[in-house]
Parts: C-alpha cells; structure tokens; sequence
C-alpha cells in the first residue's frame, strides 16, 4: 500500500470587504481602485477573475491584482501567485509565482505557505528543497490547514527534510484526517495497518480507510475491500469485499484491478470466472503492477484461445466511470 503526494492546490482568497454588483457600485469600486485603495483593486480583481458582476477577464484581473499586490496586500500577493503559476492573465512564470507567493506566505496567508511548500517539494521555479518545504508546510499545518497538515504527516513518515518520524507522521496525519481530508484518512489507515509510530490495530485502520473510502477515495476502497477480504479489523465479508473492490475499480484504482481479478479466480464474494479474472488482472498488468503480469501468466494457462481473446476485449471495453 503506497502513500500519495498532494497536488497543487489554488484557492482564490476573498477579504471582508464585499464585493459590489451593481453597475454604480462597481464603477464606485472602480473609483477607489484608480484612487489607489489596495482593497478596492483587490475586489475589483476578484470580480474580473471570477465573472462576477463584469465578463470574466484575466488579463484585468491580473492588472489589478498586481497593483493591489505591489502594496502589500498579502490576499492579492497569493492570488497573483496562482496567476503567475497557472498562467492565467499573463505568461506561465513558477519565478514570480514563487516570489508572490512567498511575500504572501511572510504576512502568514497559509494557503500561500502551503503552495509555496510544494513549489519547493516540486523544484518548481526553485532548486528542489525539502528542507525549504518542510518548513513551509509546518508554518500552514500549524494554522490548521488540513491539507499541509497532510503533507507535514507525508514528510515525517518519508524523512523528507525531517528525520523520519512516525510518531510525527501520526499526530499530523490524524489532525489532517479529523477534518476531513481523504488522502490523511488514507494514509493513517496504512499506518494503523502496518505498525509504524502506533502499534498495529486493524480496527482502526478499517476505520480510517472507511472514512476516506466512503469520499470515493479510490485506495481506500481497495484497501477496505481487501481488509474485508482477509477479514482483517473486520469479520470477513467477501460480499462486502467485492462491493468495495468494484468501486475502487470503477475509480481505476490498479491495486483494485488486481484484487478483483484474484477473487475471480477464486471464486470469493462472486462466482469463479477465469475470464473476467484475466480482464480484472490484465487492465492491472498493462498499467504496471507486477504482481499482475505473474498472475497472467498463471492465468493463461487456464484459457482456451478464445476465453483470452474475450477477456481482452473486455479489458478493451472497460472504462473508469
């Protein structure tokens, strides 16, 4: 069971300050803006980016982010950030959005520090740093950001810029995961079920992975479906097994190709069918896993030509839903 790398987050970042509609209230706005008020030039760059009260223009958004960024404005820093990073308004620039970003994360905005962790953890605009994004990711986990909560949790338990810690891992996951977030459910799941930082309890891997798998979290639903399987945190259920099995599949998860298919060929929670246990194994061999590419060949040896041509276009006609 392998643990997951978030990707980059973008979030558009609203201040108290309302953001007027109307066409007098707008040209109000647009008033205060040309006046230089770095609040109004950040609101009315949020209109413009969004769509909201004018046509969607990035091109103005940016403008007006960028004046309202070059006063300080710690919102509109971040939000020039995600321009400059996406490109959107302006050229694609990881240089400037890391600058912006990090003028941003300086004045504790911490979905700037959590960007800007990743652009150091993705040598993106910046050497390659963990060090760097370590730290990043600790100043927004510790404002309660579940995601780099997450992230923080990733680092400790690989040892990246930080000894590796899964006592550490632990705490942070399990802060992530109480909020909500899938990937931390997931991870603390495999945690639980592999002994490092707590000692090994399936009851509370099963609970962890039921969380996040119950988000539609694909590996958590094979890793349910698997648990349920072997009947491990859980009395064992083939029918509750191959429930979750197929919703990992239908999600495209590879491990859940792979276990499908044994159960198949075993005959667990659905009837044995050599045939849809080659389809199950083969999409996952073609994707990579090697344990897959054994069992076919295992697996081929039961078939007739014609079972395997069927299987094929079975695996042919699959598609994740």
């Amino acid at each position: 069971m392998k643990k997951i790398f978030a990707l980059l987050v973008i979030i558009l970042i609203a201040v108290s300050t309302p953001i007027f509609a109307s066409a007098d209230s707008f040209k109000d706005l647009e008033k205060l803006a040309l006046a230089g008020d770095a609040t109004a030039q950040f609101n009315l760059a949020l209109m413009y980016d969004q769509g909201e009260g004018v046509t969607q223009d990035y091109v103005e958004a940016f403008k007006w982010y960028k004046k309202s960024a070059d006063q300080g404005l710690a919102a509109a820093q971040y939000n020039l950030g995600v321009m400059y990073a996406q490109g959107d308004g302006v050229p694609q620039d990881y240089l400037e959005a890391v600058k912006w970003y990090k003028k941003s994360a300086e004045q504790g905005i911490p979905e700037a520090q959590y960007n800007l962790a990743l652009m150091y953890a993705q040598g993106q605009g910046v050497p390659q740093d963990y060090d760097e994004a370590f730290k990043w990711y600790k100043k927004a986990a510790e404002q309660g950001d579940a995601i780099a909560q997450s992230q923080l949790g990733f680092m400790y338990s690989q040892g990246q810029g930080v000894p590796q810690n899964y006592v550490e891992a632990v705490k942070w996951y399990k802060k992530s995961a109480e909020q909500g977030h899938a990937e931390a459910q997931f991870n603390l799941g495999v945690i639980y079920g592999q002994d490092q930082g707590v000692t090994q309890d399936f009851v509370e891997a099963i609970k962890w992975h039921r969380k996040a798998a119950e988000q539609g979290y694909a590996k958590a639903q094979s890793n349910l479906g698997l648990m349920y399987y072997h009947g491990h945190g859980v009395s064992q259920d083939y029918v509750e097994a191959i429930k979750w099995l197929t919703k990992a599949v239908d999600k495209g998860s590879v491990v859940g190709l792979y276990n499908l298919g044994v159960a198949y060929s075993e005959g667990h929670g659905v009837a044995k069918d050599y045939v849809m246990s080659y389809t199950w194994i083969n999409l996952a061999a073609v994707q990579g896993l090697d344990e897959a590419r054994k069992a076919r060949d295992l697996l081929i040896k039961e078939l007739t030509p014609e079972q395997v041509a069927e299987a094929q276009k079975l695996s042919r006609d699959f598609k994740v839903k």
